[in-house]
């Protein structure tokens, strides 16, 4: 005798015990149907055991361990069985605790923050979520008070605790990376702290803050602040730093950015207050006569090389030379002129079309009508391939060293995206300004812990990503159930992979 499941034209499963007679299958006992996967595991289960009772004598391989069996024997699928999604809490749970994110006495605290990893929704879904997988009955207003009373009496703590793990790591933070991005709300009303500004996501209509994220080497997060949405960029740095050295009686250190952060105040303002700086250049904007020098002095550079040149300012420009990064560069532009060539050829190159941005500074305009390809400007263009600057006024740091801790920028970068897919940071649905701090100030935390769960995979040579891990965690389930003689409560996982067994010794 065997089961056997057969879908039902109403989209249900029928669960059935059949036998084979003289090569047809006979119908023994329809044990029941439903279109709830966790119904029909159960049928499955009651009609595996059905099978042993119709016939005792059979030896079928229906378990695959000694435990699987002892567990069959005594689950009545119909009775008293909880099943819990315990995987997050054991694992990461654990990494919380390591961090010593426990001090924070708010059980909510925990819970929220380990959803925002591994299930990253509104609050309102999160109680949905904590209800399924966890047993844990919140209603959606205990977490918006949790909120409003958290950013108060735990923000600082909560701040401080992700720092010192951080710093523990890192040793002596002696660099600081800095980037900004922007957040957009679900809401079309602007306030004090929400306002329509230049989106960084494309949310060019929607209210939002911008966000300036402080981490260390390696991406570990030391700090962040909210700025009024229509802020311009230039002015977060300094205060973002300054606020996080007085907070922790931090050294000077050295400060990292991207161009987007090159601005003639903020180099005086770093200069001023006695930091070292490396930030991204924009070597297509300098002066012509620097622009003349680093042509002249880059002509003959090989793959890795560098240059630099002397500002008038004092501060150094270094200028690299990359293979990789030039056939990049080539095929950007030679794409970038196919769809000019397009436009021209449908006819539909209007005046609105011609700007200085992209592409377009390749084109020029005759009269009313006439617009071509200024092959003149392509040419030029295609002298700066594979060229990159970085400015810094620091007298110890090489050449070569400059570039290679400029370089370590992307993990900022990642963080950021990490921040906006894996943990979903944005939209945000919150109105309330302590509401918002709330918001970020636990996902803030959720980002810490997936650091600290992306060093342990890689200290215990795991060599999966983070979120594959989180996905691996969201199947490990518990299963309490009552044995029907003793009535003792007993507790067991469900079939545990190799990886998932690894994950759960970390």
């Amino acid at each position: 005798m065997f089961v056997r499941k057969k879908r039902n034209s109403s989209g249900s499963v029928s669960v059935q015990i059949l036998k084979k007679v003289k090569g047809k299958n006979i119908l023994i006992e329809s044990v029941g149907s439903s279109k709830s996967d966790r119904e029909i595991e159960k049928l499955v289960y009651r009609a595996k055991n059905k099978i042993k009772e119709l016939d005792p004598q059979q030896e079928l391989d229906l378990f695959t361990s000694e435990r699987d069996r002892y567990v069959s024997e005594y689950i009545d699928f119909n009775k008293n069985i909880i099943v819990t999604n315990i995987g997050p809490e054991l694992i990461l749970g654990k990494i919380f605790d390591k961090i010593g994110l426990n001090q924070i006495p708010e059980e909510l605290f925990r819970h929220i923050t380990l959803a925002r990893l591994t299930y990253p929704v509104s609050k309102l879904k999160t109680t949905e979520y904590l209800l399924q997988h966890h047993g844990k009955e919140i209603d959606v207003s205990s977490i918006y008070r949790f909120l409003d009373r958290f950013h108060k009496q735990y923000k600082e703590e909560v701040e401080s605790i992700v720092f010192h793990h951080s710093k523990k790591i890192l040793g002596e933070i002696q660099m600081v990376f800095y980037d900004l991005t922007t957040l957009y709300f679900e809401a079309e009303d602007e306030d004090d702290l929400r306002k329509i500004g230049f989106s960084k996501d494309g949310k060019f209509q929607c209210p939002q803050i911008m966000v300036g994220l402080l981490v260390g080497e390696e991406g570990y997060p030391i700090a962040y602040e909210i700025f009024e949405g229509n802020t311009f960029e230039g002015h977060t740095m300094i205060p973002v730093i300054k606020a996080m050295q007085k907070k922790y009686h931090l050294p000077q250190p050295v400060v990292i950015a991207d161009s987007g952060l090159l601005s003639k105040k903020n180099l005086e303002q770093l200069q001023e207050q006695g930091y070292e700086f490396i930030l991204g250049a924009r070597i297509k904007n300098e002066k012509e006569e620097i622009k003349k020098e680093i042509l002249e002095k880059t002509k003959d550079l090989e793959d890795k090389q560098n240059i630099s040149i002397i500002r008038k300012d004092g501060n150094r420009l270094i200028v690299s030379y990359s293979q990789s990064r030039a056939r990049k560069d080539t095929y950007n532009r030679e794409k970038g002129i196919r769809k000019l060539k397009k436009k021209i050829g449908r006819g539909k190159m209007t005046k609105e079309s011609i700007n200085n941005r992209g592409y377009n500074k390749f084109l020029v305009m005759k009269g009313e009508t006439k617009v071509f390809l200024d092959k003149k400007k392509i040419e030029q263009d295609k002298a700066w391939d594979g060229l990159k600057g970085y400015i810094t006024n620091s007298k110890t740091l090489s050449n070569t060293e400059v570039i290679s801790n400029y370089n370590h920028l992307w993990k900022i970068e990642k963080a950021f995206r990490i921040s906006k897919t894996d943990l979903r940071i944005r939209p945000i649905f919150h109105r309330k300004r302590d509401r918002i701090e709330a918001h970020l100030t636990i996902a803030f935390t959720a980002y810490a812990i997936y650091k600290e769960l992306e060093r342990q995979l890689k200290i215990h040579n795991i060599n999966i990503s983070p979120a594959k891990a989180i996905e691996q965690m969201k199947t490990i389930f518990k299963l309490d159930f009552i044995l029907p003689d003793s009535k003792k409560t007993k507790s067991t996982f469900n079939n545990l992979s190799d990886l998932q067994k690894i994950l759960l010794k970390m």
